[in-house]
Protein backbone atom coordinates (compact mmCIF):
# COMPACT_ATOMS: atom_id res chain seq x y z
CA UNK A 1 0.00 0.00 0.00
CA UNK A 2 1.13 3.52 -1.34
CA UNK A 3 1.34 5.97 1.87
CA UNK A 4 1.06 8.75 -0.36
CA UNK A 5 -1.51 7.65 -2.02
CA UNK A 6 -3.70 7.86 1.42
CA UNK A 7 -2.90 11.44 2.55
CA UNK A 8 -5.46 14.11 1.50
CA UNK A 9 -5.05 17.51 1.02
CA UNK A 10 -6.69 18.37 4.60
CA UNK A 11 -3.47 15.94 6.34
CA UNK A 12 -1.04 17.95 4.25
CA UNK A 13 -2.50 21.55 5.55
CA UNK A 14 -2.83 20.28 8.95
CA UNK A 15 0.91 19.23 8.83
CA UNK A 16 2.48 22.34 7.90
CA UNK A 17 0.01 24.04 9.94
CA UNK A 18 1.57 22.41 12.88
CA UNK A 19 5.14 22.82 11.72
CA UNK A 20 4.60 26.09 10.76
CA UNK A 21 3.51 26.92 14.42
CA UNK A 22 6.11 24.53 15.92
CA UNK A 23 9.24 25.61 13.50
CA UNK A 24 7.97 29.22 13.13
CA UNK A 25 7.58 30.50 9.50
CA UNK A 26 10.79 32.06 9.53
CA UNK A 27 12.74 28.55 9.62
CA UNK A 28 10.35 26.62 7.78
CA UNK A 29 12.33 26.75 4.85
CA UNK A 30 15.62 25.84 6.37
CA UNK A 31 13.67 23.23 7.52
CA UNK A 32 12.69 22.09 4.22
CA UNK A 33 16.18 21.97 3.02
CA UNK A 34 17.48 20.10 5.61
CA UNK A 35 14.88 17.45 5.39
CA UNK A 36 15.31 17.50 1.35
CA UNK A 37 19.03 16.52 2.38
CA UNK A 38 18.22 14.02 4.52
CA UNK A 39 16.13 12.58 2.01
CA UNK A 40 18.67 12.42 -0.54
CA UNK A 41 21.67 10.90 1.11
CA UNK A 42 18.87 8.16 2.63
CA UNK A 43 18.09 7.47 -0.90
CA UNK A 44 21.89 7.19 -1.89
CA UNK A 45 22.61 5.24 1.00
CA UNK A 46 19.69 2.61 0.39
CA UNK A 47 20.52 2.79 -3.52
CA UNK A 48 24.04 1.99 -2.88
CA UNK A 49 23.18 -0.92 -0.34
CA UNK A 50 21.19 -2.34 -2.77
CA UNK A 51 23.66 -2.64 -5.45
CA UNK A 52 26.58 -3.83 -3.28
CA UNK A 53 23.82 -6.92 -1.86
CA UNK A 54 23.14 -7.30 -5.38
CA UNK A 55 27.17 -7.71 -6.22
CA UNK A 56 27.73 -9.99 -3.53
CA UNK A 57 25.60 -12.19 -4.27
CA UNK A 58 26.40 -12.03 -8.11
CA UNK A 59 29.80 -13.32 -6.79
CA UNK A 60 28.58 -16.06 -4.77
CA UNK A 61 26.30 -17.48 -7.14
CA UNK A 62 29.30 -17.64 -9.65
CA UNK A 63 31.67 -19.44 -7.13
CA UNK A 64 28.81 -21.60 -6.57
CA UNK A 65 28.68 -22.79 -10.31
CA UNK A 66 32.42 -22.28 -10.44
CA UNK A 67 32.98 -24.77 -7.14
CA UNK A 68 30.30 -27.49 -8.49
CA UNK A 69 31.47 -28.08 -11.92
CA UNK A 70 33.37 -31.57 -11.70
CA UNK A 71 36.48 -31.41 -12.91
CA UNK A 72 38.02 -32.80 -16.33
CA UNK A 73 39.55 -35.83 -16.86
CA UNK A 74 43.18 -36.15 -18.85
Amino acid sequence: MDFLSQVGTQEILMVLLVAIIVIGPNKIVEFGKILGRVTRNIRKASTDLTANLEKELEEEKRKEINTSKPAKKS
